[in-house]
């Protein structure tokens, strides 16, 4: 029966069944807690105020009506699974919902409510998310419960005891404050409060009333050697079946006294917090936008847009026909929570985050879900598949079966299921997490044995100057031999492989974790491992599985330009052992080390990206006079050397600005026209492939014309300019053309998000 009556005329005979059946489910409900009050549902009283009288409770019905969207009786006694999804048509809500929030869209990044009624309705959002799970403990929940209707002092009408714990709360956590200065301010506050307020007087009591509204997090020991995680059949034992290694730190000179976990792992299930999310209607809207809310044109500007949306779709029309289920990005990296102090500590997290979200959105700490936290000191490395178990049986959960989940938008349940739809993180990280070998010869895991490095044994350093295999079958480039590697080129690049043709090679792989194993690296063997996200089985059906993060590519790229033209020491390309290997492989004979007459010195030839002082003075002189507007960028003058004429304290947003923007203008009237140009070119192309707005007709254009700014690079720059981060620029409209802009799959959002984690870190014996 629809419950749509609530919310009609309140003298039909269908209001007066209704509030009947409503009235009779709630005396159930008190009978079965034995409570001697009962919520009233009514507009004014909002299931906060309780009631001795039914017939009072009856009165208010028919004289005020039931508080808004209040469609199951949570607070008396239904619980979210008593009623099918039948019960309310979806599409109907949908429609009255719509017609109602005219003049108020959700889906924008303006929200109209004012802040203390939308706090308002997130507590009471909240306590109806975790009313349904604190059933099981009802001692509990009668705490919560008359937290949440309990004056915060004597005669006070407007704020309710949960709701100034929970946001004082939400405050310590905001800006850091420890549990002795939160306790200090509860204390002053219970002071300047009228006598009899109930405000607590510690942290640990403040902890005590809100921590049955938090999330569960499951901490799981670990073999300090990352071989297993003590759970399901290693559950009870003390040391690791592998490399026999203590589960415990031992305490002192006694052996045989147990002390903490040597290691640990802390999971928040990903279950719990999709309820959460679906049980607030505003986000539960949120999360339909890529179907409702997205601008549907030739034009990528979301994944939703991208290929690899679509060919899911498709290929799984069950999955896709549900617009709620949604799909995940993944990252993982490390973290330093000591900051500058100790550079041997890596903690390391995973982070998803949800595409069904618009893009205002699905980037912001908010929607950022952490899932996974790691302990250090050691960094897991290709055993991070070890740490991923219980995120990957989530993961197979939600996709073969799903998981019953309530949506507060429609007020119907629905089967939700989700998927990853790629993973983000810099390049050692994607090895890790790929199982690729990520160094040496075949680095690059998109070409892998198509690759041609070329060893620079002065340099000691591979590189990865092949690009000319990847222009038309007739380019003039093909031909020439003096101003590449004394070769012509007649290869043809090889089309990527798809996941399929990927796990066929990588099926039998003997996959073995734990730092007990020193694998040696065989020549030939591109891959160490089979990576548990291809038990996940859609997995094979990605065409991009692992994206290649430009921000960190952008950095490396950008380092390298500007090191070499400002010839600064460690970070320039050229040098004398470059000029050597130069010379030994008979390659631009101009550019080889002279010997001075005196045999005692050796002098290198300038080249034509070689700046004069002057140049560098008016180079250097000009980003230190660049002024942006307040958030555009950091401030470029604080960047600037103009006594070493050099960049200093480069961060990775830093060069993204100066290589989208500054670094053209920095050049003009400095170096010859041809090395200006081929520099503005690559500056263009990072400009092009960062848009909000891509059309896809253009790609194939641009990768084109990307291919042959790096072979004229490879014209005119040093052969150690060519490391495998400058490769994998050739890869990059590739990804952009399948799974949609650049700017939804980089590591800006994430990076911040860690940077707030490490702030959090307070103690330094344990900073997880």
């Amino acid at each position: 029966m629809s419950r749509r009556w609530m919310y009609g005329d309140h003298t039909t005979v269908e209001y007066l069944s209704g509030v009947e059946e409503f009235l009779g489910c709630a005396l159930a409900h008190q009978r079965n807690t034995k409570a001697a009050k009962i919520y009233c549902p009514c507009r004014d009283c909002n299931n906060v105020r309780r009631l001795a009288d039914i017939d009072e409770i009856e009165d208010h019905l028919f004289r005020r009506g039931f508080k808004q969207d209040y469609h199951v009786w949570f607070w008396h006694g239904e619980k979210i699974l008593d009623r099918p999804s039948s019960s309310v048509n979806e599409f109907d809500v949908l429609a009255e919902s719509d017609e109602s929030d005219e003049s108020d869209s959700d889906i924008s990044e303006n929200n109209e409510m004012d802040d203390d009624e939308q706090e308002d309705n997130e507590i009471n959002e909240m306590m109806d998310a975790v009313k349904d799970h604190l059933n099981e403990r009802p001692h509990i929940l009668e705490q919560v419960l008359k937290a949440a209707e309990t004056p915060l002092y004597p005669g006070c009408t407007k704020f309710k005891l949960l709701e100034c714990v929970a946001s004082l709360s939400n405050l310590k956590a905001e800006s850091g404050w420890t549990e002795e200065s939160f306790t200090k301010l509860l204390k002053r506050l219970g002071l300047w409060f009228p006598d009899g307020n109930d405000i607590p007087t510690s942290a640990y009591y403040s902890n005590k009333l809100t921590n049955p509204l938090g999330l569960e997090a499951v901490k799981i020991d670990a073999c300090p050697n990352d071989c297993i995680l003590y759970r399901k059949e290693y559950e009870n034992l003390d040391k690791c079946p592998t490399c026999s290694m203590s589960r415990y730190k031992r305490k002192g000179a006694n052996s045989a006294k147990r002390g903490p976990p040597a290691k640990v792992l802390w999971y928040l299930p990903i279950i719990p917090r999709f309820e959460r999310l679906f049980s607030v209607k505003k986000n539960a809207k949120y999360l339909r936008w890529h179907a409702e809310g997205r601008k549907k044109d030739e034009f990528l500007r979301h994944p939703a847009d991208s290929p690899q949306w679509r060919t899911i779709d498709k290929k799984y029309p069950e999955f896709g026909k549900e617009v709620r289920n949604p799909r995940l990005a993944l990252c993982t990296d490390g973290m330093n929570p000591y900051g500058s102090l100790s550079s041997q500590h890596s903690t390391w997290s995973v982070l998803l985050a949800i595409y069904n979200l618009p893009p205002w959105l699905c980037m912001k700490r908010k929607y950022i879900m952490l899932s996974l936290l790691i302990s250090g000191p050691k960094q897991p490395g290709h055993d991070i598949d070890v740490y991923l178990a219980p995120l990957i049986d989530d993961l197979k959960l939600l996709w073969n079966e799903g998981v019953p989940m309530f949506n507060a938008h429609t007020n119907s349940n629905f089967t939700l299921r989700a998927m990853v739809f790629c993973t983000i993180n810099d390049f050692p990280a994607y090895g890790n997490l790929s199982g690729y070998k990520t160094k040496g010869e075949q680095a690059c895991p998109i070409c892998e044995e198509d690759m041609k490095p070329t060893r620079l044994d002065h340099f000691k350093k591979n590189i990865y100057p092949d690009f000319r295999k990847h222009l038309s079958r007739y380019h003039p480039y093909r031909k020439k031999k003096k101003e590449f590697n004394g070769f012509t080129e007649e290869g043809v690049a090889r089309t990527p492989l798809t996941g399929s043709q990927v796990y066929e090679r990588i099926k039998n792989v003997e996959t073995k974790y734990g730092k007990c194993f020193k694998s040696k690296s065989k020549k030939g063997v591109l891959w160490k491992k089979v990576s548990p996200l291809w038990d996940l089985p859609y997995w094979k059906d990605l065409s991009v599985r692992h994206c290649l993060d430009v921000m960190h590519i952008e950095k490396n790229v950008c380092d390298a330009i500007i090191g070499t033209l400002l010839n600064i020491p460690g970070k320039t390309k050229d040098n004398e052992n470059v000029r050597k290997d130069m010379k030994k492989k008979n390659i631009r004979p101009d550019l080889w080390p002279v010997k001075k007459k005196d045999g005692t010195k050796t002098s290198l030839p300038p080249a034509c990206y070689t700046m004069s002082r002057k140049e560098k003075k008016k180079f250097c002189e000009c980003l230190h006079g660049i002024k942006v507007p307040s958030g555009y960028s950091s401030n470029v003058k604080r960047l600037v050397s103009l006594s070493d004429l050099r960049l200093i304290g480069m961060k990775s947003h830093d060069c993204h600005a100066l290589i989208n923007v500054f670094l053209p203008i920095a050049l003009r009237g400095i170096l010859p026209k041809h090395v200006r140009h081929v520099i503005t070119k690559l500056c263009l192309f990072f400009n092009s492939i960062c848009a909000k707005v891509i059309d896809p007709e253009t790609l194939d254009a641009l990768h084109n014309d990307v291919v042959e700014t790096l072979c004229r690079f490879e014209m005119y720059f040093p052969p150690s300019f060519f490391d495998i981060m400058v490769h994998l620029i050739v890869d990059l409209v590739r990804e952009v053309k399948l799974c949609g802009p650049v700017f939804l799959r980089w590591m800006y959002p994430f990076e911040r998000f860690f940077k707030t984690l490490k702030d959090k870190a307070r103690n330094p014996a344990n900073p997880e």
